[in-house]
């Protein structure tokens, strides 16, 4: 049985002809809400720099999740872990408040370079960010704890339960934990996707879900985010 639909239309047999009507409204409803708030020109051109360096950018949705999550919280500080070519960056910079600063981490020199690039071009002071070339596991533990507002997963799949520990120690009550590609292309839905990255994101998700320090919310937005509020004590 899927699971992006109510049992009664996702079984299968001609007993449930309308199933795929109501799948086409939920992919056109879906393509509608993801393109609702149309993308910046500075994002558009980071994400066309993200596709020259093979390195894949938060959906135009979810960033538009982002910056609403962003400044629900009035974020004043907020770290990346994946900076990619600034996609994601820019939509945290557009929600938080104008003086926030947002620390990014990355292992490749060249997508912060690019994110540089994407953050001058869009207007954002560089004192507005910090990036951090390095492995997000080596360089997170040197952070304050609980001195964060927000804090954004988007980095290598295979280490998102540990990303989320730290995550966790790093965010204020009341901040905001989300994770980019909690749906995985739509691979997270479907019990018999069993490949390493799949099941990490998966197990990911679980331990969000039943953390009784969080309150969570799965967004189907882009590639899916995953967003928790952390209770306070």
């Amino acid at each position: 049985m899927r699971l992006d639909c109510p049992p009664s239309v996702c079984e299968s047999g001609e007993k449930y002809p309308h199933r795929i009507r109501y799948r086409r409204l939920v992919s056109n409803s879906r393509s509608y809400a993801e393109f609702f708030v149309p993308e910046s020109e500075s994002a558009s051109a980071a994400r066309a720099r993200a596709s020259e360096l093979g390195c894949t950018p938060i959906g135009a949705g979810a960033g538009t999740a982002l910056t609403f999550l962003a400044a629900a919280v009035a974020a004043k500080s907020a770290v990346e872990i994946g900076t990619g070519a600034g996609v994601s960056g820019l939509a945290l910079l557009a929600g938080m408040t104008t003086d926030g600063i947002l620390t990014s981490i990355d292992v490749e020199a060249e997508n912060q370079r690019a994110a540089k690039q994407a953050f001058a071009e869009a207007g954002i002071a560089a004192g507005r960010t910090r990036l951090i070339n390095g492995r997000a596991l080596e360089v997170l533990p040197r952070l304050t704890d609980a001195a964060y507002d927000l804090v954004f997963v988007d980095a290598a799949k295979g280490e998102y339960g540990q990303y989320i520990t730290e995550a966790v120690r790093l965010l204020r009550p009341g901040g905001i934990l989300v994770i980019d590609n909690a749906l995985w292309h739509d691979k997270v839905a479907d019990p018999t996707q069993r490949d390493t990255d799949t099941v990490a994101i998966r197990e990911a998700g679980r331990t969000v879900r039943d953390d009784e320090s969080l309150v969570s919310v799965m967004i189907p937005l882009g590639d899916g985010l995953l967003a928790a509020v952390k209770k306070n004590p």
